[in-house]
């Protein structure tokens, strides 16, 4: 007679891909489902430019997201058509496909983006910003709608800013994902280094202390990283277009440069439970968004 041995579950792991149309709630839903930021957010669309992973693992599963950018239709500059060439990239290599629209909202830009979703993936209908829809009785219909458009492996309709829901999600995800051993360790939250990290929250704190004045064809370039101990010296600098944006950021007296790099500075030293030292300056390179040689250098794929 022999014992019965107790088997262990095997590790699932596989990559899931986050699209939508810009300003759908991508970069919030990321951060909700890593169970930190590592995502910027703000207002602005065009806020993510690059394609983030973000890592949880939870009990035998462990999810890798990409937050990609969302599609641009307007495929005029180097910068957009990079932005789509990411957003491409990345649903080539996946596991699962998180679509993420707002609820009970469908039009072009949405319809864009669910054209290049790839055949004979797994693609779940996230219904975001469930909690800004009026009348929740409209959701069915319109979720019928939806599974006509597309063979939607499952629907859930959520609210990104609500930890429930997003821990409801990684549920559902996780018996799409294949069974094989975990790219990273157990407490990994994304593969993005401090450095890159730093970059994306200066530019996070510059959209949202400028609001809609300062287009979005600017960015952030990391000049100095250095640690000493508990202590973190960056240098950085903030490229735009034009002399006019430049004195947007600066604001009267250097007022608003301080407010950009006090805000920057607070999150960076939470993040990383460490002492900031954070200078920036601010740089005018005309044409940089429509320059393949500034965008590759800037850090752009």
């Amino acid at each position: 007679m022999t014992e019965d041995t107790p088997t262990e579950t095997p590790q699932r792991c596989g990559l899931v891909a986050i699209v939508g149309r810009p300003n759908v709630g991508k970069s919030t839903l990321l951060n909700a489902l890593v169970g930190q930021k590592i995502s910027i957010t703000s207002n602005k669309a065009q806020t993510t430019r690059h394609r983030i992973t973000g890592i949880r693992t939870l009990g035998d599963a462990q999810f890798v997201f990409v937050d990609t950018p969302g599609f641009q239709l307007k495929h005029g500059t180097a910068l957009n058509r990079t932005l789509n060439r990411t957003v491409l990239s990345s649903l080539g290599d996946v596991d699962v496909v998180l679509f993420v629209v707002e609820a009970g909202r469908f039009g072009l830009p949405d319809a864009k983006v669910l054209a290049l979703l790839p055949p004979g993936k797994p693609a779940l209908l996230v219904a975001n910003k469930l909690d800004a829809l009026q009348r929740r009785q409209d959701v069915l219909p319109w979720l019928k709608q939806m599974q006509e458009r597309h063979a939607f492996a499952e629907f859930v309709p959520m609210s990104a800013t609500r930890e429930a829901d997003a821990l409801r999600l990684l549920g559902i995800v996780a018996p799409y994902l294949p069974q094989q051993p975990w790219l990273y360790e157990e407490d990994a939250l994304t593969d993005r280094t401090d450095r890159f990290l730093a970059s994306e929250l200066i530019r996070e704190k510059l959209f949202r202390l400028t609001g809609d004045e300062l287009p979005y064809n600017c960015t952030v370039v990391i000049d100095k990283f250095e640690e000493e101990g508990n202590l973190r010296r960056i240098a950085a600098t903030i490229v735009v277009e034009r002399d006019a944006h430049k004195g947007m950021i600066i604001g009267e007296g250097g007022e608003r440069l301080k407010r950009i790099g006090s805000e920057a500075r607070q999150e960076l030293e939470r993040l990383w439970d460490a002492k900031v030292f954070l200078e920036l300056w601010v740089k005018v390179r005309s044409g940089w968004a429509d320059d393949e040689a500034h965008l590759r250098s800037y850090g752009y794929e």
